[in-house]
């Protein structure tokens, strides 16, 4: 699963074929219809919905690298390429006035009019943090609610620890019965 319509009516998704490659699907819950949205020889990635509903971000390595684009849902209509330098992982500011993406060790944002047609500016970096997981085919970080913090995995910067103990509790029920009694 990868992003919902405001309305609850639609998720859109992604779908592993078996040579590898990625499609965005949608699931339309009224009629529990699986319709492709995007589907081609091309891995298409992390599919993020506007707050309105009116457009869809995502990823494609359709230039031959991984890139953020924008296209107008749920009509197909022309996309605009919005990173261009390397992107993934898109993810809309709560207003849909900025468009978040990640590559690789960097986070990037670009401010978007969301008219017909899309107005975007250039994008800039935000910051660039070195420990903090990226994940696919879906997005994996978010933004606060209140739009000033996001939220990311980190990654353990330090060696792993070697396993040099290991507890193990036999009849455990029996245990549990005796410290927590049953009236």
């Amino acid at each position: 699963p990868g992003s919902w319509t405001p309305d609850g009516e639609t998720l859109a998704f992604v779908q592993d074929h078996p040579e590898g490659i990625t499609d965005i699907m949608l699931f339309h819950v009224r009629d529990r219809m699986v319709t492709p949205f995007l589907n081609s020889r091309f891995e298409e990635m992390y599919p993020e919905l506007s707050s309105d509903g009116r457009w869809i971000a995502y990823t494609s390595d359709e230039s031959g690298g991984s890139e953020v684009y924008v296209q107008p849902f749920p009509g197909r209509g022309g996309k605009l390429q919005i990173s261009h330098a390397g992107g993934s992982e898109p993810l809309w500011s709560r207003d849909g006035k900025r468009l978040f993406y990640r590559w690789r060790n960097q986070v990037w944002v670009v401010d978007v009019q969301a008219g017909l047609p899309i107005s975007v500016g250039k994008p800039r970096l935000l910051f660039e943090r070195p420990v903090y997981m990226m994940s696919a085919p879906n997005r994996g970080w978010d933004i606060s609610l209140d739009g000033r913090r996001f939220l990311m995995v980190k990654i353990e910067e330090s060696e792993p620890q070697p396993v040099t103990e290991m507890i193990f509790v036999l009849n455990w029920f029996e245990e549990l019965k005796r410290l927590v009694p049953a009236e």
